[in-house]
């Protein structure tokens, strides 16, 4: 049987990269382009695919020698040396590099190794995250910085908070309250993981006027038929690469898992499965405003 599936069409992850124009024209025109001060020549490693979209934003990526793997957007930020899985890094691969600086994520790790580089004399800059619009100003705080450019990151920071604000004034007009209930599938792998809270899923879902559809326990479980039925999602989100490695779309509505839910006896609705890159999703880069508005026409008004 035929699935609608809902976001653009299956790809591995990337996409077009950023030209100088559409970086200054995203997020509703950031006009960041005029007589910035050149930065002085520092060499910096980025861990964290929301926080190297900040770098790109602020055209500063030429300061960059390293990222790590879930660093795929934009395109450009494919070809830069890879570090490694942001939880399992090296610190000989990091050292390598010659860094001055690191800028991680709150969960990069581990721990051992972040502390081996700063004790190598290289600056560790952790950005602390808790899924709200707070993390995204961490990041281009953080980077504004690592790189001496805090006048052009607070000008990226006003624009992004301008976008954001309209965003929220769409979404308050919404006429869905309250909104549907959706669960996401983390499937990356063989066996599907459901979210539960504490999580940039559930804080996705709640950021769309959605109910996640799974409550009383943080993080992620292995996804069960008991739980499915006691969930009753009307929406199934997950991520585009999650997708492809379950088979398509056809493929993931064969789980016997999905048999018993309200979200299976509507698969061919629009809005019975949406699924978007992993790291637009949940990276809460710069995107985020656009992210968050595209996905309530596409779930919650849908």
């Amino acid at each position: 049987m035929k699935a609608s599936v809902v976001s653009e069409p299956l790809r591995p992850t990337g996409g077009a990269g950023w030209s100088r124009r559409a970086l200054l024209g995203a997020a509703g025109g950031w006009g960041l382009g005029a007589a910035w001060a050149q930065p002085p020549s520092r060499r910096l490693i980025s861990v964290g695919g929301g926080i190297t979209e900040v770098f790109f934003a602020l055209g500063l990526q030429h300061l960059l020698v390293g990222t790590d793997s879930t660093s795929l957007y934009p395109l450009a930020a494919q070809a830069t040396p890879k570090v490694g899985y942001m939880r399992q890094l090296s610190a000989e691969g990091v050292l390598s590099l010659r860094p001055h600086a690191l800028v991680a994520s709150a969960d990069a790790g581990p721990p051992l190794v972040l502390e081996q580089i700063r004790s190598a004399g290289v600056q560790v800059e952790r950005v602390a995250s808790e899924h709200n619009w707070d993390d995204l100003r961490r990041k281009v705080a953080a980077v504004g910085r690592v790189t001496q450019q805090q006048a052009s990151a607070a000008r990226l920071q006003q624009q992004l908070d301008k976008r954001w604000a309209a965003v929220q004034e769409q979404l308050q007009r919404s006429p869905r309250q309250p909104g549907p209930r959706v669960l996401f599938v983390l499937a990356h792998g063989a066996s599907p993981l459901v979210s539960g809270e504490q999580t940039a899923a559930h804080a996705m879902i709640g950021l769309i006027g959605a109910r996640n559809a799974l409550s009383g326990f943080a993080g992620y479980r292995p996804m069960t038929s008991e739980a499915l039925a006691r969930a009753a999602p009307d929406t199934i989100l997950t991520t585009t690469q999650g997708l492809l490695a379950q088979g398509g779309a056809d493929r993931f509505w064969q789980r016997p898992e999905l048999a018993l839910t309200p979200a299976f006896r509507r698969r061919r609705h629009a809005s019975a499965l949406v699924h978007l890159d992993a790291l637009e999703l949940l990276g809460f880069g710069p995107r985020l405003p656009d992210v968050v508005l595209r996905l309530h026409q596409r779930v919650v008004l849908a």
